[in-house]
């Protein structure tokens, strides 16, 4: 990620001092003055201000500390990570938010401005050239003059051209270019957070669902138990204390489903957002339930220099560090005396017709010198002020940095102790499953008392919507580590997305 500087070698120097010289003698032998500008010309690409842009190396550790499958991960696994997850509907709605994603539009918009930029930099390299066309008819006063009608017609070009002496406009040029890198990979960066919370949506969706539908199995379970209560109230078995336990612990069941259709309305409605749509334009196509999604394989990881590569934000930030580098060069430059040519080649004649004649040619050539003498210190405080941005740009390289490693180390763990938990939920939950289905037969055959059945539902219940809760958890955790690893975008592809047609 180095920057070709735009500076010309020696051959295109000299060429372009050929050039130079050429256009001269089209306006006639040049005067001392111009002759020194000329050779000013031959020098100007030879000499840039400022400090060269070095690309950083990253201090960063040979290998992950969290526990995780080690091996380099696959470039087209990790460019479309969610199809890991093998779930058509999340495949449907990530393709749509690439598409219509208003944050992703914008960041398309500007890469584009960056782009209108670089070239608008690269234009302030050239000469300018201006075509113009008079003409004008006068008559005098009779009172005051001859009375006599005076027509003047005139065409030419203009021409100016600012000779890079110093490297002022190269720099720019340099910044102008870095600042199109960083665009393209904060674009990248916005299709990765794009993706992702996407995927996370969608997961806290079904998790939603699944809590819903293990609160509804369990207020179906504890209507049959308060059924069974009442039968044993009204055969002289038991106490109406019984019934009433039974009771509010069915409704206290029941008051946790509008939370859980709350949380499920959520997600839907942030989903049709990310999507580009209005809330609630998704109801029809996710009113059906599906399970949570899990990657079908353990994510590779590999080493932690492959990830600094391959993280956007990174690579966005080290971008903006090169910018930032170009622009104290541009602002050094401004120390250092600038200089110009500027020439007219043209017709001027009192007739229309006469303007074909040889001797209706004017033409004229200036250069000029403009040096800084006094500014009460604006060009030194300019320099101060891009030297402490061009700080600031460094701190906020390392800061991605160390966020990007952090990221990384705190979804490995997160994704491994989230599995080993669900595995023992799992256990736990076959077990309690069990537990109850005993202390509910002894309980109708009178062998124990309501306490040990209302305690089974309540432990079997809460094991269920961990259960449940860590199975979302695990998919999140998946999510974050393609997300940290820099997966969703690849670097064979253009970083500006088709644009919707819909």
């Amino acid at each position: 990620m180095f920057i070709r500087k735009p500076v010309l070698g020696p051959t295109a120097a000299i060429r372009s001092g050929r050039d130079a010289g050429d256009r001269l003698r089209a306006f006639g032998r040049p005067p001392l003055a111009l002759g020194i500008l000329l050779a000013a010309a031959v020098a100007s690409g030879c000499i840039t201000v400022g400090p060269d842009y070095q690309s950083p190396e990253p201090d960063a550790p040979t290998q992950w500390s969290g526990p995780g499958d080690r091996r380099a991960p696959d470039a087209a696994v990790l460019a479309e990570w969610w199809r890991q997850f093998r779930d058509p509907v999340l495949d449907g709605l990530v393709a749509d938010a690439l598409a219509a994603n208003l944050d992703l539009a914008a960041a398309q918009a500007q890469l584009r401005e960056a782009r209108a930029r670089r070239s608008l930099a690269g234009a302030q390299l050239g000469p300018t050239v201006n075509a113009s066309a008079s003409g004008s008819r006068r008559r005098s006063s009779e009172e005051s003059g001859s009375g006599a009608t005076m027509e003047l017609y005139s065409a030419g070009f203009d021409a100016s051209w600012e000779l890079d002496i110093f490297g002022g406009l190269r720099r720019g040029l340099e910044a102008a270019e870095a600042d199109v890198g960083a665009s393209a990979d904060q674009l990248r960066d916005t299709r990765v957070s794009l993706v992702a919370e996407v995927a996370l949506n969608y997961v806290d969706l079904r998790a939603a669902e699944r809590q819903f539908v293990v609160a509804e199995e369990s207020v179906a379970s504890r209507e049959e138990t308060y059924t069974l209560a009442r039968w044993r109230l009204q055969a002289g078995l038991v106490s109406e204390l019984d019934v009433a336990q039974a009771r509010t612990d069915l409704e206290s069941t029941r008051a946790a489903l509008p939370a859980l259709r709350t949380s499920a309305a959520e997600a839907r409605h942030r989903l049709a957002v990310l999507l580009g749509r209005t809330p609630g334009e998704l109801e029809a196509r996710l009113a059906a339930t599906a399970r949570v999604p899990l990657a079908a394989d353990r994510v590779a990881v590999g080493i932690p220099a492959d990830t600094l590569r391959q993280r956007p934000d990174v690579r966005a930030a080290e971008r903006q560090l090169a910018a930032q580098t170009a622009r104290l060069g541009e602002a050094e430059a401004a120390r250092y005396p600038s200089f110009s040519l500027s020439g007219s080649l043209g017709l001027e004649a009192l007739g229309l017709a006469a303007l074909g004649n040889s001797d209706a040619m004017t033409r004229s050539l200036l250069g000029s010198i403009t040096a800084p003498i006094f500014d009460a210190g604006r060009i030194a405080a300019n320099v101060a002020v891009q030297d402490a941005r061009l700080e600031q740009a460094r701190l906020a390289y390392q800061s991605a940095v160390l966020t990007a490693l952090e990221d990384v180390e705190n979804a490995l763990v997160a994704v491994a102790n989230s599995a080993e938990r669900r595995l023992q939920l799992e256990s736990t939950a076959a077990s309690a499953r069990e537990t109850l289905q005993i202390a509910r037969h002894r309980y109708a055959s009178g062998l124990a008392d309501f306490l040990a059945v209302l305690e089974s539902q309540r432990t079997l219940l809460s094991v269920e919507e961990q259960l449940a809760g860590t199975t979302g958890n695990l998919a999140r955790a998946q999510i974050q580590l393609y997300k940290a690893l820099g997966g969703g975008w690849s670097p064979d592809r253009d970083p500006e997305p088709a644009r919707s047609t819909s």
